[in-house]
C-alpha cells in the first residue's frame, strides 16, 4: 500500500482550516482522514484538528485486522460520533468558538477493500481502469438540489450556495454519518480530498495526473493543479493506491 498526502493553504485564504492524518497498520492496511473545518479562522482550525486528532487515535488504537466488515463500519461511525461530541462540547464552552465544525471523510483499506465513512462535503473518490468514480454524495444545499431535479449537474457547478452543507461535525449534539464499501483492485487508486480540490479540478484532469501510476506525485500534482485553477479555497488531497 502507497500513501501519499498534501495539504496548502490556496492562494485565496489567509490560513489553512484542513486537517489530515494517514498511516499504517499491520497487515498491510492504511487509514486515512481529511477535514475541512469552519466556522472563522480560529474556529476552523480548532474543529479539523481536534476532529483528525479524535479519529485518526481512534482508529489506530481500536483497530485489529480479524474485525468484520460490520465491526469496521461501528468503529468508523464511533470515531466520527466521538469527534462530534468533543467537537461540539469544546464549542459549547467557548462563546468564540460557537458554531464551528468541520466536514469529514475517513478510510480504512483492507487487503482488497476499502471501508469509507464521511459527513460534509470533503469527498472521496475511486481511479479505477481509465475511469474516476465519485464513492461519496455530498451533504450539501446544492446536492439536495440535483437530488430533486431543481438544478443540473452543471448548474451546480456555478451555483451560488455552493459552500453551504447540510452535515457537519461538531455542529449538533448528533452527526448523521453516511457508510460505504467498495472493491478496490491492483492498480486503483483511492482519492480523498477537500472541495479545495474538487471545486477545483475536473475528474478528467484529476485522472490525468493520476492514471501515469507514479503515486509518489499524486497529491503534488492535484494541488498544484487547483492552485494553477485558482486556489480559491485549502486544498488537501490524499492518494492511496494499491
Amino acid at each position: 500500500m502507497k500513501i501519499v498526502a498534501k495539504t496548502d493553504k490556496g492562494k485565496i485564504r489567509e490560513s489553512n482550516q484542513d486537517a489530515y492524518a494517514v498511516g499504517e497498520l499491520p497487515g498491510d492496511v492504511a487509514w486515512a482522514v481529511v477535514c475541512d473545518g469552519m466556522g472563522g479562522a480560529a474556529g476552523g482550525n480548532i474543529a479539523s484538528k481536534l476532529a483528525v486528532k479524535v479519529i485518526s487515535d481512534k482508529i489506530t488504537s481500536c483497530f485489529n485486522d480479524k474485525m468484520r466488515d460490520s465491526s469496521i463500519k461501528n468503529l468508523l461511525d464511533s470515531a466520527i460520533t466521538a469527534a462530534n461530541i468533543e467537537v461540539y462540547d469544546m464549542a459549547d464552552a467557548h462563546s468564540e468558538l460557537r458554531g464551528m465544525g468541520t466536514t469529514v471523510v475517513c478510510a480504512i483499506v483492507r487487503h482488497d477493500t476499502v471501508y469509507i465513512a464521511h459527513a460534509g462535503d470533503s469527498r472521496a473518490y475511486i481511479v479505477q481502469d481509465g475511469n474516476v468514480s465519485q464513492i461519496t454524495t455530498d451533504h450539501s444545499v446544492v446536492q439536495n438540489l440535483i437530488d430533486s431535479g431543481e438544478i443540473t449537474i452543471e448548474e451546480a457547478e456555478h451555483h451560488p450556495n455552493k459552500n453551504l452543507i447540510t452535515r457537519a461535525v461538531g455542529v449538533d449534539k448528533k452527526i448523521e454519518i453516511d457508510f460505504d464499501q467498495y472493491d478496490l483492485n491492483e492498480k486503483d487508486t483511492l482519492i480523498l480530498c477537500t472541495d479545495g480540490l474538487s471545486n477545483f479540478v475536473s475528474t478528467q484532469d484529476l485522472l490525468n495526473d493520476v492514471q501515469d501510476g507514479q503515486y509518489y506525485a499524486f497529491a503534488d500534482r492535484l494541488v498544484k493543479r487547483a492552485n494553477n485553477n485558482g486556489g480559491g479555497d485549502n486544498i488537501t488531497v490524499v492518494a492511496i493506491a494499491k
